[in-house]
């Protein structure tokens, strides 16, 4: 019997191992570290205002960050919903209309954002939020009549929105919700006038308190071929 007692004390003393899964260490993720100046002044922006503008060349953070802030706000219960949109508009040649429902046919437009929710969340919370609704993406066609509350709205490749686009988006926008426009000024593809030109001039002209954080190609974080080819490219006018 005495031997038997300090067997169970042993095994008692022992500390209690959860079991854990690789989706723990997803969840439990540190906060964004800003690798340049400038993403530091984007992630203050997106602390304190609920409206935010980002311009700059590819490879800046700009989607990343928007991404990873609304997998984050999701995963933390700050926010009801994160919903994601872009203009459909292909740069360069079309490979014509894609199969499926009118979700389906943008799930390739919003790629970069929705990859790198499902990166910080992981496959499978990703999934589920997606079924739930937590996670919607919205195509401008059906967003008309819409008002967005208690979410946080991303609009990736904004340059490419006409005015009328960006003004119809602007008025959806409704109450505890907080907005990410994300834009390149110079790589827009349409043949007007980009709808983002026109709201940055708003903003300027009218001195509205929506922030304007700009990256340049110092800012370009993606590689040094990425940052070398956008050099390349810029300084040549091309």
């Amino acid at each position: 019997m005495k031997r038997r007692r300090t067997r169970l004390e042993l095994v008692e003393d022992r500390p209690v191992r959860l079991h854990r899964t690789r989706f723990d260490d997803e969840r439990n993720l540190g906060p964004i570290q800003p690798l340049t100046v400038r993403q530091a002044e984007y992630l203050d922006a997106l602390a304190v205002s609920k409206q935010v503008i980002v311009l700059g060349p590819a490879g800046t953070g700009k989607t990343y960050i928007a991404g990873t802030r609304a997998a984050d706000q999701l995963r933390q219960r700050r926010i009801a919903k994160v919903i994601i949109t872009r203009p459909n508009v292909p740069s360069g040649r079309s490979l014509g209309f894609f199969p499926g429902s009118l979700e389906e046919k943008i799930a390739p437009w919003v790629a970069p954002l929705t990859e790198t929710m499902k990166e910080r969340m992981g496959d499978a919370a990703y999934e589920i939020a997606m079924k739930t609704g937590d996670i919607e993406v919205v195509p401008f066609e059906v967003m008309r009549g819409r008002t967005f509350k208690n979410c946080l709205v991303i609009l990736d490749e904004a340059q490419n929105t006409t005015t009328a686009e960006i003004k119809m988006f602007l008025t959806r926008i409704g109450d505890d919700c907080q907005v990410i426009i994300n834009g390149d000024v110079s790589q827009t593809d349409l043949r007007e006038t980009s709808g983002l030109r026109t709201v940055i001039h708003l903003v300027k002209s009218r001195m509205m308190q929506v922030p304007i954080v700009e990256f340049t190609l110092d800012d370009i974080v993606r590689s040094g071929i990425c940052a070398e080819w956008v050099r390349a490219f810029e300084e040549t006018k091309l």
